[in-house]
């Protein structure tokens, strides 16, 4: 019996052995994680968005629900640090919150490399999770501060590029070590890892800055719509209705859901429905990885051009498109044009509503804006995989799961419709 476990959180950890893949494959009594084998067996027979793989090392010998659990209660910690993440940037600064948050990420990661047993495992990964929130939000509040309207959302798409090929490096990168170290090769690829982001932490304390005028520099931007200072902003920020930071979290949240039942179970849909090998199934989702670099600058750019909601609105048509495509079952061609399709828009919601938070809220208010939106992004993407795999459980196929995801989209499409403008808000 094959059995698929996925994992969408960004460092998967099973039962003590972190790993940084999408998926992790059970022959027999083996377990192949990325092409390196280890002894392994099944914990027990759950259900499709339950399965939990167990290596049989004697300290890795525990309850299969330990991971599920551990990893909720990290989703728990990294939704509160993304509303922390907007208070500790007000009294110290988006710099500094940055920086602070990448250390923790980096050290952690550092401290994994290291660790013996789950119960260290997940306390260091807890403290990933808080500093991934406090570094991500205010990275992307800062577009706000220091691009003008007229540019800020082709500024944010240039930033999550970056996620495009961290997911290039890491699909190339961690295979190649695991294959190279043996079975220690997962704490070569988490104390690489955890040495880049330290590196890239100091380079953020020494470079970024909270806004232009620290650099006596004038935003980029159609002078008009230029970004006010710090002073300035706190009289003149935008008073926004809530219900419309509400409205655009829902926006968000119907994203979350999506896009992440399609990033974790896309994988198991071509290998055990459609006859895909494993290799070739992976090497798709790295070409996800390599056309997502083009998907903030493209959709920004359009949310520039034609307005943040006419850019959702087209983002998720296409994100429906893609889930159709995958849904029925079409010649294999159309498989590949859902990926391309896939990986060109997939950070375009994250590009546009990291754009949308400093047009409703002000640059003074767009750190505190997208904290709260991306709650919302966060609970649709806890809740998607997991009623993706209750369907599946159900049906024996993750079909009605995209078909769901299509019809979602299809649903943000007519919510982005009826949000209101900034000035109208």
């Amino acid at each position: 019996m094959v059995c698929q476990f996925q994992g969408k959180i960004q460092g998967l950890s099973i039962i003590g052995m972190p790993i940084h893949i999408s998926r992790a494959v059970i022959q027999g009594d083996r377990l192949e994680l990325a092409g390196h084998e280890v002894p392994a067996r099944v914990v027990e027979d759950p259900p499709a968005h339950e399965l939990v793989a167990q290596p049989v090392e004697e300290q890795d010998v525990r309850e299969g629900g330990l991971l599920a659990r551990g990893l909720a209660r990290v989703a728990d910690v990294v939704a509160v640090s993304v509303v922390l993440a907007g208070i500790v940037a007000r009294v110290i600064g988006a710099r500094w919150t940055v920086s602070i948050g990448l250390v923790l990420v980096g050290g952690s990661m550092v401290l994994v490399s290291r660790a013996t047993g789950y119960a260290e495992v997940m306390s260091l990964y807890v403290a990933t999770g808080v500093g991934s929130g406090l570094a991500n939000i205010p990275m992307m509040g800062l577009v706000s501060r220091w691009f003008s309207k007229s540019n800020r959302g082709r500024a944010a798409g240039f930033i999550l590029s970056g996620n495009g090929i961290a997911i290039v490096f890491a699909g190339l990168f961690i295979p190649w070590v695991n294959a190279s170290a043996g079975i220690e090769g997962w704490r070569t690829g988490w104390l690489t890892n955890g040495a880049i982001s330290l590196v890239i932490a100091a380079v953020a304390a020494v470079f970024l800055r909270n806004e232009p005028t620290e650099r006596a520099a004038a935003p980029p931007g159609n002078v008009e719509m230029s970004p006010v200072s710090a002073e300035q902003s706190a009289v003149k920020e935008p008073k926004t209705g809530k219900w419309t930071m509400v409205h655009l979290g829902c926006v968000y949240a119907l994203f979350g859901a999506t896009y992440a039942v399609y990033a974790t179970f896309i994988v198991v849909t071509l290998v055990s429905e459609r006859g895909f090998g494993e290799n070739t199934a992976g090497m798709f989702w790295a070409i996800v990885g390599g056309l997502s670099i083009f998907s903030g600058p493209l959709f920004g750019s359009i949310s520039d051009r034609l307005g943040r909601k006419a850019g959702m609105m087209l983002a998720y048509a296409m994100f429906a498109i893609s889930y159709v495509l995958v849904a029925v079952d079409l010649p294999n061609a159309f498989l590949y044009a859902s990926i391309a399709i896939f990986g060109l828009t997939v950070w375009s919601i994250p590009t546009i509503m990291s754009a949308a938070a400093g047009d409703y809220a002000g640059p003074a208010g767009a750190i505190k804006a997208l904290g709260f939106i991306t709650l919302f992004f966060g609970l649709g993407q806890i809740t998607g995989p997991a009623l993706a795999g209750f369907t599946a459980d159900i049906s024996g196929t993750f079909s009605i799961a995209f078909w769901l995801c299509a019809i979602l989209s299809v649903a943000a499409v007519l919510l982005a419709w009826f949000l209101r403008s900034p000035s109208e808000a």
